[in-house]
């Protein structure tokens, strides 16, 4: 009975403590302006390296363009060291530098095109929409910002 009360008293106790933790923005931390947009992506284990492959003909070298018209800050792909494990294995990460940047914007499109070119655009799509099926599936995709606490 002793033992009830102590730990009834303790629960009470730690009540008011857990609700005055509550953080607030702006004043207990604060967001990046910076927008990280992340895919996540279960590939088949024997499939890894082809499918770096592709991603390294399509989305890595469209990437490199938007990052030379300065439409992305960065880009980067992780890769598990335990394929098996878990819900993804291969995380691609766009960085941009505010959420603006993610918005339609028919001048940074046309930018785009124009470096890539319509045709090449186009192949990548295909192989893409060919290949990428049989090797993986998509299994999250997030909008991230960093956050700094004060």
């Amino acid at each position: 009975m002793r033992a009830r009360i102590t730990m009834f008293a303790l629960v009470i106790g730690l009540g008011p403590a857990s609700a005055s933790a509550d953080l607030e923005i702006h004043k207990d931390y604060s967001l990046s302006d910076a927008v990280w947009a992340v895919t996540t992506v279960r590939v088949k284990s024997n499939m890894v390296d082809a499918y770096l492959e592709g991603i390294k003909k399509t989305w890595l070298s469209q990437c490199e363009v938007q990052k030379s018209l300065q439409q992305v800050d960065d880009c980067s792909i992780l890769i598990s060291e335990l394929p098996d494990s878990g819900d993804f294995n291969v995380v691609l990460m766009t960085k941009y530098r505010n959420g603006e940047m993610l918005a339609p914007d028919k001048a940074r499109y046309d930018a785009f095109v124009a470096k890539v070119g319509a045709a090449q655009q186009k192949a990548s799509t295909q192989q893409a929409q060919r290949d990428y099926p049989a090797m993986r599936e998509i299994t999250g995709e997030y909008r991230l910002r960093a956050l700094t606490m004060k």
